[in-house]
């Protein structure tokens, strides 16, 4: 079962980013052009797979059938390739042309020179990526796997996905790979823009500990979020109720967070002396959400992915591999009264006329629906009456809110799931993600409002999937980029490994709303309605195919900080303020050149080649380190980027929110308290804006104007507990 039948791509060019972009819509099942791709190396055999290739002097055809053009490039660098927006406007007048480059098709630094680490260094994301840490002397890194060009192109297939259903064609989008990775830290942006507050590398109390932590065990590490008051009082049980366990120093949150360190120290007292799946495996049976810290090739045997037939086979220089597939499984209706083309209402955006039923919560699909109400749908955010979302206790709900309608529902009442069910009987899409099994105790699972709704797109993301040996298992973003062996390898050498940022997450929040763009598609070409399993773990292995391919093709990986094996010099410099980094990253003989020019002491180096550089890199280092110590790291990444080297200053969020580049790219939205960060690309069809709502604003809103209900029935359930 595919969704993207009859659906037609041309990714033009060796971009890896584009190739990422052109490897989700094969995925999910269109024909891909590729023109001219990159296949020198493993991960981009991979990426490239299962296309069509086509050099370019033969490309216009491709490109001519396209519903989606992917192209990826600086400005200057288009033009010189003869991929241009006019040039492929002309080619094509209906397509929808995405462009994927480091910094946009616009601003001040559109032709800068850019690589993967210093991306993460100008987007502000290697400040994050690692979590807090002890010591600022140590610096910020990107992590593993090529993760700019699999944010950027997952970006691309996104919004490509959704400006492919305008009604009228033609539209043209802009992707940002620094806006891309930028936006991942959205609650922090939201912090700042708001209220100045930013924050800090310096781990403060727990950092964050008391709410997710690792702990080692005999033969590695584990991962726990005994985040909640009852979850602590289960973990305790499980640690078999030490005696520590009383202490008033640990009895709530607070204590635990001011107090984590000797708290931490007991738990690894007691986590040393058994194995990491056994520590997962209590902790999970008590409800704790928990999970082993796993190295990629441990996945590839997973029972789980297995039954969720997840990997498929390749060959890549001569040897059979396993690869990721979609991270997710269809079963359609069957119905065939329900099987004819359902057009998308016409409207000045791509999804407008389009209804979802938003029962998401926290970052995933928050995030997603955001970006669908962004792109003209109607959603509808239905939250639990009291405290509502948990991201209403911070910016979060402010920023993913955006032109959303709230409404409460409880669902512990008969009459609120009548509600909720002829809500998803009037409604194009339903999003959920809470823990499996959860819709169907409350009456509302994918069967049940098929029979209302036939057509009806169901969404369900969970951390591993509806189906398999796991798929009951309690779970967050971040204990799955624990098991999936994320965290394990996003750190340098000597360092144990840290929770790190809640990355996978947001990602999702970005590969959702494909899906659903992708589902639409399927329906307004053949009609009915979709149920979509999503997980997030397959999310997680899909962009870490590199790994993944390394350890069966090579050795397996290992944490390598910003070392590259490839390239150098590659790493990061400190410079003359507190906690102020450098990136540099090299991967041209020209600019090894400029550099040499650009740094006096690297002059007598001038002319070493790629292996004498990999071989000297210590010495280089130390050469580049004492040019950039004294210097403001802002000075001198603008130096070398001016000389045409990669480099990038470790942005903070102030940084970014004076940044003159992505205020000409109009990046950040101003409200009347501050600003708030936009989305990840600029549409020649804009988006919709509006503030979040606030909790239960929109309930009578839209039990009169979608279902048709007077004020005395809305009086009535109010009264009845049904509203809350």
């Amino acid at each position: 079962m595919t969704l993207l039948t009859d659906f037609r791509v041309a990714q033009l060019g060796p971009g890896r980013a584009a190739a990422v972009c052109g490897r989700l819509f094969a995925d999910a099942g269109a024909a891909v052009t590729a023109v001219d791709p990159a296949v020198s190396n493993p991960l981009e055999q991979y990426l490239n797979a299962g296309k069509t290739t086509v050099a370019k002097a033969n490309a216009e055809d491709a490109v001519a059938t396209a519903n989606v053009i992917v192209c990826e490039g600086a400005p200057g660098g288009l033009r010189n390739d003869g991929w241009d927006e006019d040039r492929l406007r002309h080619l094509n007048k209906d397509a929808a042309i995405v462009l994927v480059s480091n910094y946009g098709q616009t601003g001040p630094h559109a032709d800068d020179p850019a690589t993967d680490l210093t991306l993460f260094y100008a987007s502000g994301m290697a400040r994050l990526q690692t979590g807090q840490v002890t010591d600022l002397t140590e610096p910020p890194m990107r992590p593993v796997g090529e993760q700019s060009a699999f944010l950027g192109g997952v970006a691309a297939a996104c919004a490509g996905m959704q400006a492919a259903l305008l009604p009228r064609g033609g539209a043209t989008v802009d992707i940002s790979i620094q806006e891309a990775l930028a936006t991942l830290a959205i609650s922090e942006l939201a912090r700042a823009g708001l209220t100045g507050r930013s924050w800090s590398r310096k781990r403060v109390k727990d950092g964050n500990g008391a709410t997710v932590t690792i702990l080692p065990a005999k033969d590695g590490y584990t991962a726990i979020s005994p985040r909640e008051d009852h979850q602590w009082a289960a973990w305790l049980a499980a640690m078999g109720s030490p005696e520590w366990g009383d202490d008033p120093r640990f009895a709530a949150k607070p204590d635990r967070i001011e107090n984590w360190d000797a708290l931490h120290a007991l738990m690894s007292d007691w986590s040393r002396r058994h194995d990491k799946q056994w520590i997962a495996d209590t902790a999970q049976a008590a409800h704790v959400p928990s999970f082993p810290l796993r190295d990629p090739a441990e996945q590839l045997d997973s029972p789980q992915l297995a039954h969720r037939e997840f990997y498929k086979t390749l060959d890549i220089d001569g040897r059979t591999v396993k690869t990721p597939s979609a991270p997710f499984t269809l079963t359609y209706s069957d119905d065939p009264d329900t099987q004819s083309p359902r057009p998308i209402p016409p409207g000045p955006l791509p999804l407008s006329g389009i209804r979802i039923l938003d029962f998401s919560w926290v970052i995933a699909g928050p995030t997603a629906t955001r970006h669908l109400a962004a792109m003209g749908a109607e959603v509808i955010k239905v939250e639990a009456p009291g405290r509502g979302d948990p991201g209403r206790t911070s910016e979060l709900h402010t920023v993913l809110g955006q032109a959303k309608q709230g409404i409460v529902l409880n669902l512990k009442n008969p009459d609120a799931v009548g509600i909720a069910t002829a809500l998803a009987a009037r409604s194009d899409v339903l999003i959920e993600n809470f823990a499996t099994g959860v819709m169907d105790r409350l009456g509302l699972g994918a069967e049940t409002l098929h029979a209302a709704n036939p057509n009806l797109i169901y969404l369900s993301a969970s951390g591993l999937g509806r189906t398999g040996p796991e798929a009951g298992a309690v779970a967050y973003g971040t204990l799955l980029q624990c098991y999936a062996g994320f965290a394990g390898l996003n750190r340098h050498p000597d360092n144990p490994p840290r929770i790190g940022f809640a990355w996978l997450d947001p990602m999702c929040g970005l590969m959702l709303p494909f899906v659903v763009a992708a589902a639409l598609q399927r329906r307004r070409t053949a009609g009915h309605g979709v149920r979509i399993d999503f997980s997030m773990i397959e999310a997680m292995l899909w962009t870490m195919a590199q790994p993944l391919l390394a350890t069966q093709l090579d050795a397996p990986p290992r944490p390598a900080g910003n070392f590259s094996p490839h390239d150098a010099p590659h790493n990061a410099y400190r410079c003359a303020g507190e906690d102020e980094w450098l990136a540099v990253a090299v991967t041209r003989e020209t600019e090894w050149q400029e550099l040499c020019a650009a740094v006096p002491p690297l002059a007598a180096m001038a002319d070493h080649g790629l292996w004498q550089r990999l071989a000297s890199r210590d010495a280089i280092d130390a050469k580049i380190a004492e040019w950039a110590r004294p210097l403001s790291a802002q000075k001198a990444a603008a130096t070398l980027c001016e000389a045409g080297v990669p480099a990038a200053a470790l942005a903070t969020s102030r940084d970014l929110i004076d940044d003159p580049h992505l205020n000409d790219r109009g990046f950040w939205d101003r409200q009347e308290t501050g600003v708030l960060p936009g989305l990840p690309w600029k549409t020649s069809f804009g988006r919709k804006t509006g503030a979040a709502p606030g909790l239960g604003a929109d309930t009578d809103t839209v039990l009169r104007e979608v279902l048709g209900l007077s004020d005395d029935r809305i009086a009535a359930l109010r009264r009845a507990g049904a509203l809350g």
